[in-house]
């Protein structure tokens, strides 16, 4: 049972009321227990955008932010817009759109700059970025990871963490390695889709008790995220947005109550400035 002094954040998700459930997924969310999410843009070609500079981007945040400002409406804490450019981006324009991988860098180098300007204004909290997790050509793999080292170089001006969507593994110091030599501190690097256990950036572990339990047996910082996609055509798609408080009831209920802090007060806090308790409403 999770108490009214718990905050119970989901680290990573999409929404989209135009297509789909939207808002309906947020009041599920909220109503298990759920009071905290950092709500991802999704990729710009879901919703038609095919971006050919950084600039044309822009719609795609700025529905972002609005889909925030809403779900913020049904929560007893907030939610917080995370910008940036999915790694994919780079596979449609050099293998459907023509470009060769270094104009398809440049490309994303603009969206991840005009996102910058979003987290500069205090509209976003983070930024988003990260490399293919499926085999790539090593001009395009180059290029990926220049357009992720940009990133950590934009996310050192502005003092914010980067989400990275990235192949799976337990191993990425390399990447926190590049991270820190921009300026960024590894701990302000997360990576999405996580499992329990991952040396180099933050680990935001996808909500499954095998998971969970690996993370909580370790003590590490970790965050926990469902990657709830709001696609109709993928209605079964990653986890749902009743998940992780579903999943804090349980590691509640089975005396994990000091992961539970450590993924939705301690690391919160250390990878974002955020105060989960702070704005939680209902404490």
């Amino acid at each position: 049972m999770i108490d009214d002094e718990t905050p119970v954040l989901d680290n990573h998700l999409h929404l989209d009321p135009d297509n789909h459930r939207g808002i309906d997924a947020v009041r599920d969310f909220a109503r298990l227990g759920g009071t905290h999410l950092l709500v991802v843009n999704k990729p710009s070609w879901h919703l038609e955008v095919e971006a050919e500079a950084g600039e044309e981007f822009r719609p795609v945040f700025e529905r972002t932010i609005e889909i925030v400002e809403d779900a913020t409406e049904e929560l007893e804490g907030r939610a917080w817009p995370v910008l940036g450019v999915h790694p994919g981006l780079i596979s449609r324009l050099v293998d459907d759109r023509g470009y060769d991988p270094d104009e398809a860098r440049e490309i994303m180098h603009g969206g991840i700059d005009v996102a910058a300007e979003y987290v500069a204004r205090g509209e976003a909290l983070a930024l988003k970025s990260g490399r293919p997790h499926y085999e790539v050509s090593e001009a395009v793999w180059e290029a990926s990871n220049a357009v992720m080292r940009h990133a950590f170089e934009r996310g050192a001006e502005l003092d914010c963490a980067v989400q990275l969507h990235a192949e799976a593994g337990e191993e990425m110091t390399e990447v926190a390695e590049w991270a820190k030599a921009a300026g960024l501190p590894a701990h302000k690097v997360v990576k999405h889709y996580a499992g329990g256990r991952l040396e180099g950036p933050v680990p935001s572990v996808m909500s499954e008790k095998d998971r969970l339990e690996v993370a909580a047996e370790r003590g590490e910082p970790f965050l926990m995220e469902t990657d709830y996609v709001d696609d109709p055509d993928r209605p079964g798609a990653v986890l749902g947005p009743k998940t992780v408080p579903r999943r804090v009831a349980w590691m509640l209920e089975n005396g994990l109550d000091e992961a539970v802090r450590i993924a939705h007060i301690e690391t919160p806090k250390m990878v974002y400035g955020i105060d989960t308790v702070e704005t939680l409403e209902r404490a």
